[in-house]
């Protein structure tokens, strides 16, 4: 593969350089344990309400027929009997009360009346049955008479045929309004009580869930729950979950203890190196790398006391990116096993930590080296490139081995998990992309891996573009970056088959 194809594999498009145009997600609609439980309870309450509504309607149709039939029936005989007993005089005054104040009115009936039948509703013709048998075989009801509406019930007196008419409100069953105004006292009701229920059923879960957020995010000390709960199974889950975030708590600080011990009792024999190192190395390239190493290994080791601390969140900062990745190159240019290109723009800015992408980019060579080798020559070749995407910088990093089986891919950045025979192996802990992974997450960026489609693992890195720098300010530098390459033996001439190391698993 010539070098002008090398460089355009590896600034070929990555799946990270599409996240910035990909077409956003419709995000889904969700509803928490609240409104859900609230919703199924309303349901449940209205559909019992409406039925319940169905069937006092069905009950009050039977008693008010009758009512309605009896005092219909009353008041014909009423003014029958009071007609057929009273003289001429008292009889006009007797009709022109009843019409007054009682809104009845009698009238006679003619051959010639037109009438049309009670409108034939169920309470309607309940009603026409029940005023039959009580007042007889040849009783007419009508809910109009010659084009006037009314409740008309037609009956004799003394073998003349009259009509008795009153109002059609008489008729008319309890609804309208009244339901509604029912209906909706008890629904509100009924929907405030649903709410109770809701938020006393949910409440100890949503405490519970923000105890394990806080848990989470490593908040030991407010995350503890009321074992005074009245519920039994709510005192007893509280109960459970403070024991687990108090075994959880002690095996935190036991490891924070610990790995702040480590790293500060390595402080004192390596400072002693460092010195040692100035002191007693006359050659002063030498000299150098080892103290740049040293420096290296002093800033690791300060990054191991910040995650001993309580919040040990990554303080993001602009960093020069060619710069770490010069330092990193440096710190392996004499390996005889990896032979190292860079196409990164000196003037690219990322926020990152630089401790923690040299860690990033060390790795990544490290596992180039081991796996990443020719099968003929048993050398490593890595191409390193970089470029600005609007707000994120994209870093490529490629060898040319033998790439790694696209099942296995996703499973290479879980700790100490390590690939088959695929790629040349070596001996390793499977650590090494499992720190890089996470070490990005922590700086706000993306890391994923892929095969190159001419052979060889390319991974991809995004970080964030550091913008609006003061002018004439830059970004500090911690670590060393010698600039003198050391010159070693010339390589033996042992056969390639030689010195290829052994087939192992990754």
């Amino acid at each position: 593969m010539s070098a002008h194809d090398a460089h355009s594999d590896v600034t070929s498009p990555a799946p990270l350089e599409t996240t910035s145009s990909r077409a956003p997600q419709r995000a889904r609609v969700g509803l928490n344990l609240f409104w859900r439980t609230f919703f199924l309870l309303a349901i449940l309450l209205v559909g019992s309400i409406l039925a319940w509504l169905q069937t006092l309607r069905a009950l009050e149709f039977e008693p008010r027929a009758l009512q309605t039939a009896q005092q219909i029936a009353s008041l014909v005989n009423l003014s029958r009997a009071a007609l057929v007993h009273s003289d001429a005089i008292a009889r006009v005054s007797l009709l022109k009360t009843m019409a007054e104040q009682e809104g009845v009115r009698i009238l006679p009936r003619e051959p010639g009346d037109k009438f049309e039948p009670l409108t034939s509703t169920p309470l309607g013709s309940r009603l026409t049955q029940e005023l039959t048998q009580r007042l007889g075989p040849g009783t007419i009801v009508a809910g109009s008479v010659n084009g006037e509406s009314g409740l008309w019930v037609g009956f004799t007196i003394n073998d003349d045929p009259n009509w008795l008419l009153m109002d059609r409100s008489r008729l008319s069953t309890a609804g309208g309004k009244t339901w509604l105004i029912w209906l909706i006292t008890v629904g509100a009701l009924s929907l405030a009580g649903a709410a109770m229920i809701a938020r006393l059923i949910n409440r100890p879960l949503k405490q519970l869930s923000d105890a394990a957020n806080r848990v989470r995010d490593g908040d030991f000390a407010n995350s503890r729950l009321d074992e005074e709960a009245v519920t039994s199974e709510i005192r007893e889950v509280n109960i459970g979950f403070n024991r687990m975030a108090q075994k959880l708590a002690k095996l935190e600080q036991d490891r924070a203890v610990m790995l702040a011990g480590i790293s500060h009792d390595l402080r004192t024999p390596l400072a002693r190196l460092r010195l040692e190192t100035e002191m007693s190395v006359g050659d002063d390239v030498a000299r150098q790398h080892m103290v740049a190493d040293i420096v290296q290994l002093d800033a690791t080791i300060d990054k191991f006391l910040d995650y001993a601390r309580p919040d040990n969140a990554v303080a993001l900062s602009p960093v020069n990116l060619h710069g770490v990745v010069s330092s990193c190159v440096y710190a392996v240019q004499d390996h005889r096993e990896l032979q190292i290109t860079m196409n990164v723009p000196e003037d690219l800015i990322v926020m990152a930590d630089e401790v923690e992408l040299a860690r990033v980019i060390s790795n990544l060579l490290e596992n180039a080296r081991r796996y990443g080798k020719n099968r003929d020559t048993g050398v490593t070749t890595v191409d390193i490139a970089a470029k600005a995407r609007e707000k994120w910088v994209l870093i490529k990093l490629r060898d040319h081995g033998p790439g790694a089986p696209p099942e296995q891919l996703t499973n290479l950045t879980k700790p100490f998990f390590r690939g088959d025979s695929a790629r040349t192996a070596a001996a390793g802990a499977g650590l090494g992309l499992s720190i890089v992974d996470k070490t990005v997450q922590r700086m706000g960026g993306i890391f994923a891996l892929a095969n190159s489609a001419s052979g060889g693992l390319v991974a991809h890195i995004q970080l964030q573009r550091a913008t609006n720098l003061p002018d004439g300010q830059g970004p500090e530098q911690r670590l060393q970056r010698p600039q003198i390459k050391r010159h070693l033996p010339p390589r033996s001439s042992a056969p390639a088959a030689q010195q290829k190391p052994p087939h192992q698993k990754q």
